[in-house]
């Protein structure tokens, strides 16, 4: 029986939803009482980071909102309560000076919750005050790409796979760009941003463009370029040696799932469970292939030393797995680093904003606030850095109301750009999420070379610009062919 999803949850959904929240539950009341300090300060922590999950899936939520929470929440309260729950409080990453006292828990603890309710006062004045995605859509906004993809389908859908399938074996063969490594070829006229550009999130949005044409073609879901989708996003993930593939992929289900609601498309239940185990498997078959070429260096270089030694060792057994779903998020580390770093002041902040790139170091953060682990990497073959992520960056200068205000303006400004993705793109609620989610985390993940932000969100216009201008180019064409 068909619905329009997700107003109505199935059976299933409703008790596995049940089930999670009595398991939240239950972690919270673990941990409260394996908490070594104030247990009145982990229950605000608690309030305020489920309260910034839920407004982020609330119904006038804009996607920013949905993934800033998600990151947030994963890489503090989540891994805080696990770790103080089954683990002693001890973690996988370092800390700095740190001390592990119940006053220095409480002070980390604090600054979290004083970030996150900076961005839970941005999402109520964005809501009030600045922009609510609209609960129906009609029509397609693109006149002009649309009436091309129309008309050239399958060659679109052709020339799409066949030009992931290069740009993802030329980057693994060649090492033109992948995660943690130093480029092994350096192309001319820049060609090595183009690269970057198309695996991180050009090819995804190229995704969201075909989903959202699809299902006003159709008015309904497509299992062709959902697979399609989900292949571009395994080539990709695989080419950059990322274990990353869940990030672009759930913001474009998520985005589907909204679009689906908002331009009332008839989906069923069994259709979201077949993409969810293509999606496992894939993903499963990702992270074993991204697991296998770094500890065998079978592309993107080679290299040596004890960092290679670890990296080999993590990669074959089950502690990768826990880091990849626990410890990867930026979250509650680096605010116990930063907290319990002596020298915090203005002086540090601006520092930090001073921060240039180089591929033979490591970060600021790195070098001056914690033990880093990567001083004996091979910096000709490898790259790796710690990021401190916002709300440790933004409490360097060591003041709460500080940090409130940099929340809440960033909160705002990350609101203004999705109003623009949402103009520009063409009101295409796939792309909007896809968009959120990369915003959402570099957000989360700030604080290297903070300057050059500006590279990450100029390629995010330029995106936006391509797919605007292109759409007039193609209405203006059609316009003279039938005037």
């Amino acid at each position: 029986m068909k619905s329009y999803f997700p107003v109505r949850l199935p059976p299933a959904v409703k008790l596995l939803l049940y089930l999670s929240v009595g398991i939240l539950l239950a972690l919270s009341v673990k941990a409260f009482f394996e908490y070594s300090g104030n247990g009145f300060i982990y229950l605000l922590f608690t309030v305020v980071s489920n309260t910034l999950l839920y407004f982020g899936f609330r119904k006038r939520a804009i996607l920013f909102d949905t993934f800033i929470a998600l990151f947030l929440w994963l890489g503090f309260w989540l891994k805080a309560s696990v770790r103080i729950s089954f683990m002693g409080g001890e973690y996988n990453e370092p800390v700095g000076l740190f001390d592990g006292s119940g006053a220095s828990y409480d002070q980390a603890l604090l600054i979290a919750s004083c970030g996150m309710l900076g961005f839970l006062v941005a999402s109520m004045i964005r809501e009030k005050f600045i922009f609510n995605y609209p609960e129906k859509l009609t029509g397609v906004a693109l006149s002009g790409l649309f009436r091309f993809y129309r008309e050239q389908r399958t060659f679109v859908l052709s020339a799409f796979m066949i030009l992931v399938i290069a740009v993802a074996f030329t980057n693994a063969y060649f090492g033109i760009y992948q995660r943690g490594s130093v480029p092994q070829t350096v192309l001319p006229f820049g060609l090595n941003g183009v690269y970057t550009w198309l695996l991180l999130f050009g090819w995804a949005s190229f995704t969201a463009l075909i989903l959202h044409f699809e299902f006003e073609i159709n008015k309904r879901t497509s299992y062709l370029v959902v697979i399609l989708g989900l292949l571009e996003s395994f080539f990709s993930n695989v080419s950059l040696l990322s274990r990353g593939m869940v990030l672009n992929t759930s913001a474009l289900v998520y985005g589907v799932i909204k679009s689906l609601k908002v331009n009332r498309i008839q989906s069923n239940f069994r259709f979201l469970i077949v993409s969810f185990l293509i999606f496992i498997v894939l993903f499963g078959t990702s992270v074993l292939t991204v697991n296998y070429l770094r500890a065998n260096n079978v592309i993107g270089g080679s290299g040596s030393g004890s960092f290679q030694v670890e990296e080999v060792a993590r990669a074959n057994n089950s502690h990768q797995i826990k880091i990849l779903f626990l410890d990867r998020w930026v979250g509650i580390e680096c605010v116990m680093a930063v907290s319990s770093y002596p020298e915090k002041g203005w002086a540090l902040w601006g520092t930090a904003w001073e921060e240039t790139f180089s591929q033979k170091s490591t970060t600021f953060y790195d070098l001056n606030i914690i033990d880093t682990p990567y001083k004996n990497v091979d910096s000709t073959v490898h790259h790796y850095v710690s990021m401190p992520g916002i709300i440790a960056f933004c409490f360097y200068p060591g003041s709460f109301l500080f940090l409130f205000a940099c929340m809440v303006l960033i909160g705002l400004l990350a609101a203004l750009i999705e109003v623009s993705v949402y103009k520009l793109g063409g009101k295409n609620i796939i792309l909007c999420a896809l968009l959120a989610q990369v915003v959402a985390y570099r957000v989360s993940h700030f604080g290297y070379v903070p300057k050059q932000s500006y590279l990450l969100f100029g390629t995010i216009y330029l995106n936006l610009f391509i797919i605007y201008f292109s759409d007039k180019v193609l209405s203006f064409w059609y316009n003279r062919q039938n005037p």
